[in-house]
């Protein structure tokens, strides 16, 4: 199957499972709502700039859609590649999940964990290699002065006990076409 379609199917099984749930009591929809709002500082149009080389490394563009219960990454690089999220809130957990697919057939799963730095949202999942290997694989976006967003990609192969930062980047907001 391709990678695109395969995409859209998990995509809307997930998010299925996830608008069926149960209804929830008063508290718990609070709190499910204000946990709904975690990504908001994240939405928008970006120039995506790696903090290593200082280059603009590509642009991204996050939008809130289905009432805001998923919201959808677009992202393309600055030698074409794409690639594409599919992050969810799921309610029963009251936390956002997600699936990233690229145009070269790279796949990963994450769901957010609680230990993110204060202000942060953080995603952790696995990545399953050729090799039958197991990393782990975890992406933190921060929210910081002047409407910018760092995003810091780590991986494992420890099982957590320490990581190694793969990927660091500079959100700036694009401005708004006149």
């Amino acid at each position: 199957m391709k990678p695109a379609r395969t995409f859209l199917l998990l995509a809307c099984g997930c998010l299925l499972s996830a608008l069926t749930a149960g209804p929830a009591r008063p508290a718990e929809t609070e709190a499910a709502e204000a946990a709904r709002h975690a990504l908001d500082f994240w939405v928008g149009e970006w120039e995506v700039y790696d903090n290593f080389s200082r280059q603009l490394d590509g642009h991204n563009r996050i939008e809130k859609v289905l009432r805001g219960e998923a919201i959808l990454e677009n992202w393309s690089d600055a030698n074409g590649s794409e690639g594409k999220s599919w992050f969810y809130f799921y309610r029963p957990e009251k936390r956002w999940k997600q699936v990233w697919v690229t145009d070269g057939g790279g796949v990963k799963e994450k769901a957010q964990v609680a230990d993110a730095p204060a202000g942060s949202v953080r995603f952790r999942g696995e990545i399953l290699l050729r090799d039958d290997r197991r990393l782990l694989d975890q992406t933190t976006l921060t929210p910081l002065p002047g409407g910018h967003v760092r995003q810091v990609i780590e991986q494992s192969r420890d099982g957590g006990a320490s990581w190694q930062k793969v990927y660091d980047a500079d959100y700036i907001r694009r401005p708004p076409p006149p």
